[in-house]
């Protein structure tokens, strides 16, 4: 599975590369550029936070750890609250009293959960335009529902038993149902409280590269036990890597299915805008947000629900998997896809045709 996915990277990669030197003909040349310029805005927003993450391990530790030993989980499961490719990994293998607890903390949970927490929601909130917002919480409330069934088939891709999968999760799935009572109840607040959280990591973020810089330059660090800032880097060229091969594969994947999605999106209700939503919404998010106000309603919450799980699989999280545990990937992608798969499902059962 692992061999495969790279050789399609690497044709994915070597496509775009001649298309660029061919002046960008067919559209993959510049994807391929795309992902490499990428490698600005992730080291920014990633670097900091994994210089950070052993520092902050050892500080939470003494509060997050006798907590989660009283209910018998892994502390390693605390790392899931950020994203996989924010700290969420680093934070979680450095608190793992169980290394295969703290891969699956790290990998699966930070990538459904802690992405939908630190990233998904408050980016979200802030690009739909304001009347489509009651669409999107609805869907992430109906993809926060479908969530464990992706954490489940994650768990079992691990090696984890049904039950283990289950105990591990219960901090996660307590969290995730205070999340859907804060959209269902207060969402107005919640969306303050969302912006709040996303600049104080933006905060702590710039903190960690500002004190990660100044012990590279002259070895100066008043929180000591910070991993160094060149082994960050090193995780993020890693990723941008991948992204030159995984980007323009993508868009050709993006191609390939037009056509079927017009189909697919007739026989669903929806318009095909929705489905392609999905499919941009693996790569990242982002686009996903720029065209929401040209999906239908039904569309909208199918694909507000299908970003919880499925939001950033082909490109970020994917590459941050490749780059630290390449044997994690089949538990990644069968995680993010079939909790995908369960949150859309669920939502096109009960959003029917709503306008309002």
């Amino acid at each position: 599975m692992n061999q495969i996915l790279m050789t399609i990277m690497a044709v994915g990669a070597i496509v775009g590369g001649i298309d660029r030197i061919f002046g960008n003909k067919l559209g993959y040349g510049e994807k391929f550029e795309e992902g490499f310029q990428l490698l600005g805005p992730m080291a920014l927003s990633m670097t900091g936070m994994i210089c950070l993450a052993p520092a902050l391990a050892d500080i939470l530790g003494r509060a997050v750890i006798p907590f989660y030993q009283a209910i018998g989980a892994d502390p390693s499961m605390f790392g899931s609250v950020l994203a996989i490719d924010m700290g969420g990994y680093q934070l979680a293998k450095e608190l793992a009293v169980d290394s295969r607890i703290g891969s699956y903390a790290g990998i699966v949970a930070s990538a459904v959960f802690g992405c939908t927490l630190v990233f998904t929601i408050p980016v979200g909130m802030g690009m739909i335009e304001q009347e489509d917002r009651k669409f999107f919480a609805r869907g992430i409330m109906l993809g926060l529902t479908g969530m464990p069934a992706g954490l489940l088939c994650g768990g079992l891709l691990c090696g984890l038993s049904v039950g283990e999968c289950l105990h591990q999760n219960l901090p996660v799935f307590a969290a995730a149902l205070l999340l859907l009572l804060g959209l269902w109840k207060i969402p107005r607040q919640m969306v303050k409280g969302f912006y709040g959280l996303a600049g104080g990591i933006r905060a702590l973020v710039t903190v960690g590269l500002m004190l990660a810089a100044a012990e590279s330059f002259c070895g100066w660090n008043p929180l000591p036990g910070m991993a160094p800032v060149e082994d960050a880097m090193g995780v993020v060229s890693s990723i941008g890597v991948v992204m030159l091969g995984s980007l323009p594969a993508a868009k050709f994947l993006s191609r390939l299915l037009e056509k079927p999605f017009l189909c697919l999106g007739a026989k669903m209700g929806m318009k095909s805008q929705s489905l392609t939503g999905m499919l941009l919404g693996l790569v990242s998010p982002v686009p996903v947000f720029t065209m929401y106000h040209e999906m239908d309603p039904k569309g909208k919450v199918a694909v507000g629900a299908f970003l919880v799980n499925g939001a950033s699989l082909l490109a970020a999280h994917m590459g941050f998997t490749v780059s630290t545990e390449p044997e994690m990937l089949p538990a990644l992608m069968g995680g993010k896809l079939c909790g995908a798969a369960a949150s859309v499902a669920l939502a096109l059962c009960v959003s029917g045709n709503q306008e309002s």
